[in-house]
């Protein structure tokens, strides 16, 4: 039985040059060990990605610039 990806292959285009490091601590580290057993998530590296990518594109969706601010809206 051949396996089926669920994600898309790597752009060639777009290689990935910049390196990114950051430092986490022991109860962080385990509970994001504990969700990536849990669900069964092989490459972490793709995780990370995704999920900060995710959170930043949400974050500057929600903070778009708009022609008028929030109570104008309301009304």
């Amino acid at each position: 039985m051949k396996k089926v990806r669920k994600y898309s292959i790597a752009q060639p285009n777009h290689p990935r040059i910049h390196k990114v490091t950051f430092m986490l601590n022991d109860d962080e580290h385990k509970a994001i060990s504990r969700y990536l057993t849990k669900y069964r998530i092989a490459n972490k590296s793709r995780w990370y990605r995704e999920t900060i990518m995710s959170h930043i594109l949400k974050t500057l969706e929600e903070d778009y610039p708009t022609l008028f601010n929030e109570n104008e809206m309301r009304r």
